[in-house]
């Protein structure tokens, strides 16, 4: 059964997306997982990042809308599986009344989680009903978050949210970290917000990653090309940090299992 991993933070511009796209490709790449990655964010930057067309497929508000299966809306890319997004999915909060609504997701993911080793899951910079639908499926949240104190306050409010649905939607959802995005470790301001991070991760029971995703334009070229940061810039000092993050991502995750076993 695949693990599913909800990467999350209310404040937009912290890297949300890129770390989606690279931990689903490296996993696939790096690590040969089978990988599937779903798009909940209305921008739709995941699928077009992976070098899809997500205007004229079906998507992921097909899907929670019951137009289609997520068997039939997965496409595939050279790295992963994917389900898009597009600019629908901005009316779920309208559509999506019926009673268990916080659960469309978990019951259109359900029948294909056979097929995969992960799911990651790129969630938009709201906390709305697709982001409840995201912690309601997810074994693991990932927080990325810049160097910058609107993101830390973004990282402080989702802190209630994880909570509300640890009791009534999920009880075994883990904030697996805290990933620090566009960082300069030279700037006083980003050590000093990394310092407030790892309070807050205190009170949420969590960490902050070890891995720091330095700050680099390849980052921004490489959706422009439809490619990975791996492929597109391989050398750069965001592909080696993203590798590194991966790394310990699956570290944390085996630890856990193995003491969860205990």
């Amino acid at each position: 059964m695949a693990t599913i991993i909800t990467l999350t933070n209310q404040k937009g511009g912290v890297g949300k997306t890129t770390t989606s796209s690279a931990l689903a490709a490296g996993l696939a790449s790096f690590y040969d997982k089978k990988v599937l990655a779903i798009d909940l964010d209305p921008q739709g930057n995941l699928g077009f990042s992976l070098g899809l067309d997500i205007e004229n497929d079906r998507t992921i508000y097909d899907v929670m809308t019951g137009k289609t299966t997520m068997q039939k809306a997965i496409q595939p890319t050279d790295y992963c599986d994917v389900v898009t997004s597009n600019i629908l999915l901005s009316s779920a909060e309208l559509e999506f009344t019926s009673a268990g609504r916080e659960l469309i997701l978990k019951r259109a993911l359900t029948p294909v989680l056979a097929n995969y080793d992960y799911v990651v899951i790129d969630t938009p910079p709201a906390l709305n009903i697709l982001t409840v639908n995201a912690y309601a499926v997810a074994d693991h949240l990932i927080i990325p978050m810049a160097p910058e104190i609107l993101s830390l306050l973004g990282v402080t409010q989702l802190k209630e949210t994880v909570d509300s649905v640890r009791q009534s939607l999920n009880p075994h959802l883990n904030v697996l970290g805290i990933i620090l995005t566009k960082f300069n470790r030279r700037t006083l301001l980003a050590r000093e917000v990394k310092e407030m991070a790892e309070n807050i991760a205190v009170q949420m029971g969590t960490r902050v990653f070890n891995t720091q995703v330095r700050a680099s334009v390849s980052v921004a070229e490489a959706p422009a090309h439809g490619i990975s940061i791996f492929d597109h810039s391989p050398r750069s000092n965001p592909s080696q940090d993203y590798k590194d993050f991966i790394q310990e991502v699956l570290e944390i995750i085996s630890d856990k299992a193995v003491q969860e076993v205990r």
